[in-house]
């Protein structure tokens, strides 16, 4: 059934309506959202959201490809020559190969494409809307009218939509209106109905970028009916006719292939003195059509769109075809720790302020259920007491302070739902870190509403940014009997950042100041501060930094555009530490130790404080777990890294496993110095500064769940459960292609050199015209090719992984396809069956029928040619069962793939065994057929000749087993053994020789950094 596509009165005003009329006219609610069955009656109605004639998969150019190639017009010549010499049985096989290759090519790459474009489209942006009270994330092309659409700082705006809630919200307009500035929005109704685009701020239009900020908005149209949309044109277009690295290789390989023919060609002329008859000419083409891998073009296809498919199960979805390919090549990893490493299941768990001591929090989850217990001073290693209950309500003003901070410095949503199924239900809206702190902020009685109600009002805010790794907000305090209110600052975030804005810290009631002349008062608070959070940051708990302070409004200054974010965050007075713990993923520690196996390095860069990501990293075994923390030259700060000049960095024997509080910068500095040591590195990111490493990074690998769309379309890969162990895997399938291309690669070629070499053999055998006999025929050759060794070659396209897989290391990326062992193993196997072939059709003719090669038997049969047509068939059948045989030799390089325990895994490739036993079922039908096989294969029905087949299988069997035993022996082992113990051990190793460094957490950069920080 065709897309219905239904107009939304597109000329409606929507910029002129108030959010209730707006609201009314889409029957939708901006608490509620859609509800999923109305969302996806919705989408049956209007239609995805996506624009028309944006590429797709153009069924005639997957047409033409399959027609438009050497190996069609070589056909083509062929059926011509062997029509021209009324070989009319010949010529139409020839021809019926032509139409059915092109038949059978062209339904599986179409298929392929599709599937493939199926999944690039998985990779598009996303959108984060709320329905059935709940915040998910949608594919962009399933919003639908009537969607409550929330943006965020990096966002593309995935459709039309009317504002209803901003903050100091700026987009990028430029594709649409041709405004280079970012446009403040805000949500004023606009009067006149022609306003232009440009002039309509409380509107975002679709395909335009949030460049700061964040804000809530009603779809009001999609797809064809956008502004962008009215002018055809698309951002998030994908390129399907990219050609990887492979294919191009291939595409090299198939001129060298062409050439190759020519030669033989030449040569087949040359031994016949240039002299042209029709049976020359056959034979030549017959030598040709040899050496063209006519199935390779659509085994490779197939693998492709079979990997791609693979790499979606296993919920990363490519949108680079050559990041598949460099998956293989990966020798470190740099990712970051939230969400990754970790379950982002943030839980508040413990707090510090001066004065009070610690804090033990309980409950877990987003369910605002558990108590605050006082614990008072401790020091590290010091058993911690149960601790004083403070009861909902009470506590001291500092606490209470905290706990404001905490609600108010926070965009996160937490609430109960109103949908009768889930009714009372608690939802979470937000970033997981924020959420954990508005779900502390509920368990101590100041919840965000709550204060909201009592008059709090939010005037400004300056959202989070990496490079500064903090957020302040500006609010209005409840007005008095007295007084309108005054104005409160409120400011979280790394608590380094955080104390270089304090000059004061909260003490019970007092605030007392760190500004003295000698700076004694600060160094001392600071070091205090950083034991404290050391206490916290070592258990493995994100710390973060409160404060807040007064600040008086001058007269005439804007608030909420005219402040200035330096000023504002300068004079804060200090609160206090939160400890927010985020358990490690169960899967994510046996994904480390199996890229240790694989021979794959694994670096955590994350913002977190050194001791907190020192203590994840030991947990989920990046780092060994019993090495210390400090003086570790494995852990380092952002700060220390970025200080060194690169020669620095390119002296140390081990770039740093654990960069903290790292910054975007540092993560292309990492990626940079990897690249210098000639690894091959990939990188994850999900906001719109780590746009330049993604590109950097050899591939890039952005966050689906919480990454920014800037992010992913300046990722090769983007994982849809932002997962660790889901990275492994997908270097785990890459590894599985790549090898996989080798082996059908090999199978192929291996096949066309035996080909080749009977045929050239054959040169020598003449009959008594003085003419070349054909050891196989021009069809038997093509039935060879397409149907023999084709399909066994699919198969091993679908090999599943080996058991040594991810227990080899990294190929080199400068390894093509074709490396010495596979070049030597295509030489060798194929001379050894072209031999085997050859030896059997010249036992039959010279010593069964003494040596009689007939007349005129390569064009039809007589009772003269009887011995030849008999050898032919011999030949044939050797040349087929020895294919099939080296399918199963393909199977590994080196492991035999004649063992019993090796045949039983042929189960689990049923393309594979059911492409041998057909192919080997087929042989009969050829052979027997009275007709097809005298006047079109050119051979005749075996007795006795087939003992000689049976044994050149035996012969080859044997030989390929020795020869892998040889090369097991010989060559250099694939495999690592136990390289994850070995990878701890040199850690260990280097840390010890390395102890003298300071690390990240040395007491005397603590020093040094509180000097730094009361000198600025």
């Amino acid at each position: 059934m065709g897309k219905k596509t239904i107009d939304l009165e597109p000329e409606t005003p929507f910029h002129t309506f108030t959010i209730d009329e707006v609201s009314e006219r889409l029957k939708t609610s901006i608490l509620e959202g859609l509800s999923s069955e109305e969302a996806a009656a919705r989408l049956q109605t209007y239609g995805h959201n996506e624009l028309e004639g944006n590429g797709g998969v153009k069924w005639y150019k997957v047409l033409l490809r399959q027609v438009a190639n050497v190996l069609v017009c070589v056909l083509l010549i062929a059926t011509v020559l062997a029509f021209a010499t009324k070989d009319f049985a010949e010529g139409s096989v020839i021809l019926f190969i032509i139409v059915t290759n092109a038949a059978i090519g062209f339904w599986q790459e179409f298929n392929a494409e599709q599937t493939m474009e199926a999944l690039r489209n998985m990779s598009s942006p996303t959108a984060q809307v709320i329905r059935d009270e709940t915040r998910v994330t949608i594919p962009n092309n399933q919003a639908v009218p009537g969607d409550i659409l929330i943006f965020e700082d990096g966002d593309v705006v995935g459709a039309d939509c009317r504002l209803f809630e901003v903050f100091n919200l700026e987009t990028d307009e430029a594709l649409l209106t041709g405004e280079s500035l970012p446009v403040q929005k805000n949500l004023r109704v606009i009067e006149s109905v022609d306003e232009g685009l440009g002039d309509r701020l409380n509107m975002v239009f679709a395909s335009t970028t949030i460049v700061k900020g964040r804000a809530k908005g009603i779809v009001i149209n999609t797809g064809m009916n956008t502004e962008i949309g009215k002018i055809a044109t698309s951002l998030m277009s994908v390129d399907g006719d990219e050609q990887t690295p492979l294919q191009k290789r291939l595409n090299k390989m198939a001129y060298f292939v062409f050439a190759a023919a020519i030669v033989l060609v030449i040569i087949v002329f040359g031994v016949h003195g240039f002299k042209y008859t029709n049976e020359v000419a056959i034979y030549a083409i017959s030598v040709s059509i040899a050496i063209i891998p006519e199935g390779l073009v659509a085994v490779v296809t197939l693998t492709m769109a079979f990997g791609v498919a693979r790499m979606a199960n296993v919920k990363a979805i490519v949108r680079r075809l050559s990041s598949l390919e460099s998956l293989g090549a990966v020798t470190n990893i740099c990712s970051d720790k939230t969400g990754t490493l970790t379950q982002s299941k943030m839980v508040a768990v413990r707090m510090w302020f001066p004065g009070d001591g610690f804090y033990r929090i309980t409950g877990t989850g987003f369910v605002p259920e558990g108590e605050i217990y006082r614990q008072g001073e401790m020091t590290q290693g010091q058993t911690q007491s149960e601790g004083q209950l403070i009861v909902e309500g009470t506590g001291s003003n500092h606490f209470l302070r905290v706990l404001q901070a905490a609600s108010l410095c926070n965009m996160a949503e937490l609430r109960r739902t109103l949908h009768p199924e889930t009714h009372g239900e608690w939802i979470a809206i937000g970033d997981p870190t924020e959420i954990a702190l508005q779900v502390l902020a509920h368990k101590a009685g100041l919840a965000k509403p709550d204060l909201i109600e009592q008059g709090f009002t939010l005037v400004s805010e300056f959202p989070f940014d990496s490079s500064v790794k903090r957020m302040s907000v500006l609010y209005q305090t409840p007005p008095t009997e007295n007084s309108a209110g005054s104005h409160l600052i409120f400011m979280k975030g790394a608590t380094e950042r955080i104390l270089g804005c304090c000059t004061a810290w909260r003490d019970g009631d007092a605030e007392k100041s760190l500004v003295d002349e000698k700076g004694g008062d600060r160094a001392s608070f600071e070091r205090m501060v950083l034991e404290k959070m050391n206490i916290l940051a070592e258990r493995g708990l994100r710390v973060l930094t409160l404060a807040y302070r007064k600040f008086e409004v001058v007269p005439g200054v804007d608030l909420v555009h005219g402040l200035d974010r330096g000023e504002i965050e300068s004079n804060m007075v200090f609160l206090g530490l939160i400890g927010i713990y985020d358990p490690p993923r169960a899967e994510s520690r046996p994904a480390v130790l199996q890229c240790y196996e694989a021979g794959i390095r694994v670096h955590m860069l994350t913002g977190d404080h050194p001791s907190t990501a020192a203590a994840i990293a030991k947990e989920v075994a990046i780092i060994p777990e019993d090495v210390p923390i400090e003086n570790n030259p494995l852990i380092m700060t952002a700060s220390q890294f970025d200080a060194m000049s690169d020669e620095h960095v390119d002296k140390l024997l081990e770039l740093p496993r654990v960069v903290a509080r790292c910054s975007p910068n540092t993560k292309v500095k990492m990626i940079a110095a990897l690249h210098r040591r000639k690894l091959f590195a990939t990188m994850t990111g999900d906001g719109v500064n780590d746009s330049p490493s993604l590109k950097a990074a050899n591939v890039g690998i952005a966050m689906g769940q919480s990454g920014s769309d800037v992010a992913k379309q300046a990722s090769d890969i983007v994982l849809t459960d932002d997962n660790f162990a889901t990275i492994v895997k997908a270097i785990a399938e890459g590894r599985r292609m790549f090898a996989n291309i080798q082996k059908f690669v090999q199978h192929l070629m291996s096949a066309n050199v035996a080909e080749i070499v009977v045929l050239i053999v054959g040169l020598a055998f003449k009959d008594k015209n003085d003419s070349a006999v054909f050891p196989m025929s021009a069809v038997e050759v093509l039935f060879l090719n397409m149907i023999t060794s084709s399909p066994p070659a699919m198969g091993l396209g679908l090999e599943p992984p080996s058991e040594s897989n991810m227990r080899e290391p990294p190929r080199s990326a400068n390894q093509g396809l074709f490396s010495f062992e596979v070049v030597m193993d295509t030489f060798v196997y194929g001379l050894a069956m072209g031999a085997l072939s050859f030896a059997s059709f010249t036992i039959v003719v010279f010593g069964f029928n003494d040596g009689n090669l007939g007349s005129e038997c390569n064009a039809r049969w007589s009772p003269d040619c009887e011995g030849v047509f008999r050898a032919r068939a011999t030949s044939y059948c050797c040349m087929t069962f020895l294919i099939l045989a080296h399918a199963i030799n393909c199977r590994s390089l080196r492991d035999s793939g004649w063992t019993l325990k090796n045949l039983k895994t042929l189960k689990h490739n049923k393309m594979l065994w059911m492409s041998i036993v057909i192919g080997a079922l087929l042989v009969f039908p050829v052979v027997y057929i009275p007709g097809l096989n005298h006047d079109v294969f050119k051979h005749s029905p075996m007795t006795y000749e087939w003992g000689l087949v049976l044994a050149a299988l035996v012969i080859f069997v044997a030989f390929a087993e020795i020869y892998k035993k040889i090369k097991i022996k010989l060559m250099k082992p694939l495999g690592l053994e136990k390289n994850g113990e070995l990878e701890m051990d040199r850690m260990r190793s280097y840390m010890t020789q390395m102890s003298h460094t300071d690390s990240a957490i040395d007491n005397s950069e603590k020093i040094q950094k509180a000097k730094e920080l009361n000198a600025r």
